[in-house]
C-alpha cells in the first residue's frame, strides 16, 4: 500500500504512475474523500479545542460559585456535534483505507512504459537455442512415452489442468526441488522454511493479492482460508505485524510450497501438457532488506535465479517487463523465459519482483536499524526460483534426443541416483 501522506501530496504522480500500469482505479472517488476527511479532521480537532477551552471555563465558573448552565447547554450541544463528526470521520477513513486498497504500487522510474507484453524489453540472454536434426517433440509426447505424466489419470481424478506425476517423472519432480533448496541455501546463503498451504485473508491483502485477484484462488469457505496461489505469500507474511530487530536485515529465505491457482481469467489457454495447471510446485525466493539496497538486492535476486537455468542448462532470455504487464504489487520485474523447442515457445518460468515498502506496508512489517530507533518499512522483493512444471517441460524438451530420451543435465544427476538419461521403462 502506498503512504496515504505520499498519496495525498503527489496526486499528479500517482494518476501517472496509475495510467503506466493501466489500472482502473477510482482515484477521483478517493481524493475527494481525503479532501472531506481532511475537512472533517479539521473541524472536529477544532470542536473538540472548543469544548476543552468551555470545560476549564465552566470549572472556573463553579469555582467561583457563578452560575454555568448556559455554557453547559450550550457544551452539549458541540458535543452531539463531536459525536456526529467523529462517526463521520469513522466512516471516512473506512472508505478511504478500502479505496486506497485498490490503488497499486507505482512503477519503478527504470521501467520502459507499455500497454502489454510486447513492449517488454529484452535484457540479456543466455545459452544457445537447440537444433536438432529430427522434429522434436513437445514435452507431453515426451513424458507420456517416457511414463513420466499420466494425464488421463490426472484428469479423472481431479479434472482438466491438473497432473500425476509418475515412476521417473514423480522422482525428477522431487530432484529438481531438491536440487533448487540445497543450490539456494548452501551456493547462494539463504535459509529454508517449510511455510503452510493455506493462508489467511490478511496474508493475502499483505503481499497484494487482495482484493483484486480473489476470483483466481481457491476458498476454502467454511474457514475463509484460501490455498496458497504463489509461495511468495506464506514466506513474506513470516513477518508480517512484526518490527525486525537490528542486525536481522538483510533476510533472504527459501522454500518448497505447491500453489494452486483457479486460473478464472485463463479459460481457453495453452490447455495441452504442462504450461497452464491449477496446481504447480515451486521453490521460493524471498528477500526483506533496508530500503536503500533494494535495487542492488533485486540484481542479485536475478542472477540467483539465472544461475538454476544455467545449472540446468536450459536457455533463457531474461524480459524487464513495461509498466502495462507489471503485477498490482510489483515496482520492477524481470521475467525468466525458458526457449522450449517441442512448442515452439519461450515459458515464463520465474518473476523476479521489487515492491518497495509497498507490501510492508499493507502487512505492518517495520525494522528497526539500531536499538531505540524509530521503526520503518522494509523493501521486499521475490522470485521463483524456479517453478515448476514449465522447467520440467522445458528441461525435457531441451534434452530430448532423436530415440526419444532425454539426458538428464549433470548438476541434477546426484539427485537421481547417477542416472544420466531418461528412457522408456520396460
Amino acid at each position: 500500500m502506498l503512504d496515504l501522506k505520499f498519496l495525498r501530496q503527489n496526486r499528479e504522480k500517482v494518476e501517472a504512475g496509475v495510467a503506466l500500469k493501466g489500472m482502473s482505479v477510482d482515484l477521483r472517488r478517493f481524493y475527494a474523500v481525503e479532501e472531506r476527511r481532511l475537512a472533517v479532521l479539521h473541524e472536529t480537532e477544532q470542536l473538540k479545542a472548543r469544548r476543552n477551552a468551555a470545560s476549564e471555563e465552566i470549572a472556573a465558573r463553579k469555582r467561583r460559585g457563578e452560575d454555568a448552565a448556559g455554557e453547559i447547554a450550550a457544551m452539549r450541544e458541540v458535543g452531539d456535534r463531536i459525536k456526529a463528526q467523529d462517526a463521520e470521520l469513522k466512516r471516512l477513513e473506512e472508505e478511504s483505507e478500502t479505496l486506497a486498497a485498490w490503488i497499486p504500487n507505482l512503477p519503478h522510474p527504470s521501467v520502459p512504459p507499455g500497454s502489454g507484453a510486447e513492449q517488454n524489453q529484452q535484457v540479456r540472454a543466455w545459452g544457445e537455442t537447440p537444433h536438432f536434426d529430427f522434429t522434436p517433440q513437445p514435452h507431453w509426447e515426451l513424458a507420456t512415452a517416457l511414463g513420466l505424466l499420466d494425464f488421463d489419470r490426472a484428469a479423472k481424478i481431479s479434472g482438466s489442468g491438473f497432473l500425476l506425476f509418475t515412476g521417473l517423472g514423480a522422482r525428477l519432480e522431487r530432484a529438481l526441488i531438491q536440487f533448487m533448496l540445497d543450490f539456494h541455501v548452501e551456493r547462494h546463503g539463504y535459509r529454508e522454511v517449510s511455510p503452510p498451504h493455506v493462508v489467511r485473508r490478511a496474508a493475502l491483502f499483505g503481499t497484494g493479492q487482495l482484493p483484486k485477484l480473489e476470483a483466481d484462488m481457491y476458498l476454502i469457505g467454511e474457514d475463509d482460508l484460501f490455498l496458497n496461489p504463489t509461495a511468495e505469500v506464506p514466506v513474506t507474511n513470516i513477518y508480517r505485524d512484526e518490527i525486525i530487530e537490528p542486525a536481522i536485515l538483510p533476510l533472504s529465505l527459501t522454500a518448497y510450497c505447491a500453489s494452486y491457482r483457479r486460473e478464472a481469467g485463463a479459460a481457453g489457454r495453452d490447455t495441452r501438457g504442462m504450461v497452464r495447471v491449477h496446481q504447480f510446485d515451486k521453490v521460493e525466493l524471498v528477500k526483506i532488506v533496508p530500503p536503500e539496497t533494494s535495487d542492488d538486492e533485486h540484481e542479485r535476486l536475478a542472477r540467483d535465479v539465472a544461475d538454476v537455468f544455467e545449472a540446468l542448462e536450459l536457455p533463457y532470455r531474461v524480459m524487464l517487463l513495461c509498466s502495462g504487464d507489471l503485477s498490482f504489487a510489483a515496482a520492477k520485474c524481470y521475467d525468466f523465459e525458458v526457449w522450449a523447442p517441442g512448442v515452439g515457445q519461450w515459458l515464463e518460468c520465474s518473476s523476479c519482483s521489487n515492491f518497495g515498502d509497498f507490501q510492508a506496508r499493507r502487512m505492518g512489517m517495520r525494522f528497526r536499524r539500531e536499538p531505540g530507533a524509530k521503526a520503518e518499512h522494509p523493501h521486499t522483493l521475490n522470485a521463483s526460483g524456479v517453478a515448476l512444471p514449465r522447467t520440467f517441460a522445458s528441461l525435457l524438451e531441451n534434452h530430448q534426443s532423436a530415440r526419444g530420451t532425454v539426458r538428464v543435465p549433470a548438476a541434477l544427476r546426484p539427485y537421481l541416483g547417477g542416472l544420466e538419461e531418461l528412457a522408456p521403462q520396460g
